[in-house]
């Protein structure tokens, strides 16, 4: 695996990460955590929005939240982990453990949740769309933001957003869409927010929805340690790797980097609160 040989430069004003992952470790060691948001804070990432998507992940979320004033959290079941509660008899019990931990008073999001059709086949997708259609009612029971998974399902996931009725704040996270879609989503009130992918030379549709995104619906993420953004694709990512993908936003929808900082972190605050 290729490794990250040097940090980005700073950026001028701190920033958030709208999706991480500090609970997964790629290289198969567990993640030194402390040292993780030390080195984010160092480039200007001082706050983080972990997300703990299986049972396990969203116990440490709970703990990690309590534990470091910089994190927020967000816990729900991926809809990978979905088909395969249900196939064990565990999925309500799961539900019930996902929603004990969710209304934690720092635990801001509800998810990420949604369908991924690129890992899991049609034999499974009825327990995804149970899933997703269970954690939407679970957002809007404890008015918190929805964080949607969206992979190779473009169309199912705005058509059971639709039929449930959509909280009053959804995030589509790394948002992976083209124009039309970024387009439909603004005019449903939704959040876009993008990671490393955009960075990548052949990404231009995913370019061109960042371009028609309004700068108050737009947020950016690592989703490390996986989409390590230009010039470390395939590395590790980390929190410390979001300024890359601030730079390349900005470049796209043709503000400062600053202004766009100061308005990912606007909108971080009217979505999720104060850290």
């Amino acid at each position: 695996m290729p490794r990250v040989t040097e940090p980005p430069e700073p950026l001028p004003i701190p920033v958030f990460d709208n999706h991480t992952h500090l609970d997964i470790s790629r290289d198969g060691e567990p993640l030194d955590v402390p040292a993780a948001l030390a080195a984010a804070a160092a480039v200007g990432v001082t706050r983080v929005m972990q997300i703990g998507c299986d049972l396990e992940a969203a116990a440490l979320t709970v703990d990690l939240v309590d534990r470091h004033p910089e994190v927020l959290g967000g816990v729900a079941l991926h809809p990978n982990e979905a088909p395969r509660l249900a196939d064990s008899g565990r999925l309500p019990t799961a539900y019930e453990t996902i929603e004990a931990y969710a209304v934690h008073p720092r635990v801001r999001v509800v998810g990420e949740t949604g369908l991924d059709f690129f890992r899991t086949g049609p034999e499974g997708r009825g327990a995804q769309e149970e899933s997703f259609r269970w954690h939407i009612d679970l957002a809007k029971r404890l008015g918190k933001v929805l964080q949607v998974h969206d992979r190779d399902a473009h169309d199912d996931v705005l058509r059971v957003l639709e039929d449930e009725g959509a909280p009053d704040h959804v995030v589509l996270h790394c948002f992976s869409g083209d124009a039309a879609m970024a387009r439909e989503c603004v005019d449903r009130g939704y959040h876009l927010s993008f990671a490393g992918p955009i960075t990548f030379k052949n990404n231009r549709d995913l370019r061109d929805a960042l371009a028609v995104t309004p700068l108050d619906r737009v947020l950016v993420e690592t989703d490390a340690p996986y989409l390590t953004p230009h010039p470390f694709r395939g590395a590790s990512n980390a929190p410390a790797m979001l300024p890359y993908t601030v730079r390349a936003a900005a470049a796209v929808l043709g503000v400062s980097v600053p202004e766009l900082c100061q308005q990912v972190n606007g909108t971080g605050e009217r979505l999720y609160g104060a850290w």
